[in-house]
């Protein structure tokens, strides 16, 4: 008798955990498809049931006005209810909300505990972020040596932005926890060059150009700062600029400017709202 009704409750258990994963399944193959009127539908009586990732996705609707009506605070509501389960897409989204204080009274410190949360489970815009954090002394005590092991671990991902603001901080060197070491520099600023993170392939051909932890080569300078200025990086085109007017790295223009380069639109993808930092640009000398 107890086998049969285990059996009957697994059988049940499986049965309503397929029916949840369908639901949630189909809400996001409709989200994907624009058809955000059935991912409420699929959604929100997943969200009400604590289905975490539903929590996460109904806040994101609830975030940009997508099938509801733009609403923060509730999105704040929702992305509270996920995170406290541990999603770490929404500890993060909810440390945002508290750094600009957007459907919530801005604060820093409880941006800090949201943003260590998220960065704990491996997230790298959270890593990056806190690292952001201790770096200006937002929320927590200035640490520059806790900034760049939070930098670090994101850039250990990959993270370009990580990769160059750690490339950015040995290059510069601040007594405070960071001993300059601009070989270590151009390691970083290539590693997020590569990823196409214009700042980097601009501060690495100013380290080219000059013969910063590298040894000199104005070619490879040119190389970088037209990279840089393809994407209508304004540092990029006027280093790119220079070059061409001193007839370094290449044949001289005969005077003719550089013409500037379109930037690219903004893509709407999460890591856009990473940037809590501002870029920092080198000159060539």
């Amino acid at each position: 008798m107890k086998k049969i009704l285990l059996v009957i409750l697994t059988t049940l258990f499986l049965t309503l955990s397929f029916q949840v994963l369908s639901g949630f399944d189909e809400g996001l193959s409709a989200y994907q498809k624009e058809d955000y009127a059935t991912a409420l539908k699929e959604w929100q009586p997943l969200a009400e049931q604590n289905h975490v990732r539903a929590q996460y996705r109904l806040a994101l609707m609830y975030e940009y006005g997508r099938g509801v009506a733009k609403d923060e605070e509730q999105a704040v509501v929702w992305y509270r209810k996920s995170a406290e389960q541990g999603s770490a897409y929404a500890q993060y989204s909810l440390a945002f909300m508290y750094a600009n204080g957007t459907g919530v009274a801005k604060d820093e410190r409880q941006a800090v505990a949201w943003f260590r949360k998220s960065a704990e489970q491996e997230d790298p815009d959270a890593q990056f972020n806190l690292g952001f954090m201790y770096l200006k002394g937002m929320g927590v005590a200035k640490d520059n040596k806790q900034a760049v092991i939070w930098y670090r671990k994101a850039a250990e991902q990959g993270f370009s932005l990580a990769q160059y603001s750690i490339g950015w901080m040995y290059s510069e060197g601040d007594g405070d926890g960071v001993v300059k070491n601009e070989k270590e520099s151009v390691i970083w600023y290539r590693k997020a060059a590569k990823q196409g993170n214009s700042n980097a392939q601009g501060n690495l051909g100013v380290m080219y150009a000059n013969g910063r932890g590298v040894e000199q080569d104005e070619r490879q300078a040119v190389m970088w700062y037209r990279k840089a200025a393809e994407q209508g990086d304004v540092n990029g085109q006027g280093n790119l600029g220079v070059m061409y007017e001193n007839g370094r790295g290449l044949s001289k223009m005969n005077g003719k400017p550089l013409c500037g380069i379109e930037r690219p639109l903004n893509r709407e993808v999460r890591k856009d709202r990473t940037t809590l930092v501002g870029c920092m640009h080198m000159d060539v000398a």
